[in-house]
């Protein structure tokens, strides 16, 4: 280490008091973090790229300052769904120090990096009060049955209304309008569930009549549009 001139010909003075850092709340205890190895956490965040074309939510689940589980989502880009794959093998097991560090393939998933990595480190994860912290595993709970990502899909115009495409139900096939031509309800198909039923050796069509269901007053429906054709 060189030091200038200047730094060389100072009188040294003793430091005063070293506290160390402010204690981070970290899966129900609280931590002085002063290595990577410290930090424990899982948490989410949202990314986007430069264009704001499209987003990721990122989920991981860090324990002893590496990533053990990574969950990578992706909306509104087609290109970024395989970047998602890549960035789901280069994620895990790195420290979040290289995570932050390593190309992800895709704007987004860096920028979802950056913001969890501000979370984990500043102690402001989701398990920060949960004793221990949550199992590698964790992640696939916000997936629920089917392991689909929760879209919500709605398109609308001016002179001819709205269509709801996709909800967290599942695949919208159709809209229940009233008298007025307005919506009431709908018809939707649990697309992850019924396919692990076909998958299963139930028969497709037999799958798809138990697993679609209806919301709202679709019952009472005067008309019935089908969103993707009408």
């Amino acid at each position: 280490m060189q030091f200038s001139r200047e730094v060389n010909e100072m009188v040294c003075i003793k430091k005063g008091p070293n506290h160390g850092p402010a204690p981070i709340p970290e899966e129900g205890k609280w931590v002085q973090a002063k290595e990577i190895k410290d930090i424990n956490g899982l948490t989410h965040g949202i990314g986007w790229c430069a264009p704001q074309q499209g987003a990721c939510k990122l989920t991981l689940n860090v324990k002893g300052g590496i990533i053990r589980e990574a969950l990578v989502e992706t909306i509104g880009c087609s290109g970024m769904t395989h970047s998602a794959a890549m960035a789901a093998e280069i994620l895990t097991g790195k420290t979040i120090l290289e995570a932050l560090n390593t190309d992800l393939v895709c704007d987004a998933i860096n920028t979802a990096m950056r913001e969890l990595f501000l979370q984990i480190v500043y102690g402001r994860t989701q398990s920060a009060f949960s004793d221990d912290g949550l199992p590698i595993g964790a992640g696939l709970e916000d997936l629920g049955k089917g392991l689909r990502s929760q879209v919500g899909t709605m398109y609308a115009t001016e002179a001819k209304g709205v269509r709801y495409l996709e909800m967290a139900e599942g695949y919208i096939t159709r809209m229940a309008l009233d008298e007025n031509n307005e919506v009431i309800g709908y018809e939707f198909i649990r697309l992850g569930q019924m396919l692990a039923a076909i998958n299963g050796g139930m028969d497709a069509n037999e799958a798809v009549k138990k697993f679609t269901g209806t919301y709202g007053r679709f019952a009472d429906g005067v008309k019935f549009v089908n969103p993707r054709k009408e």
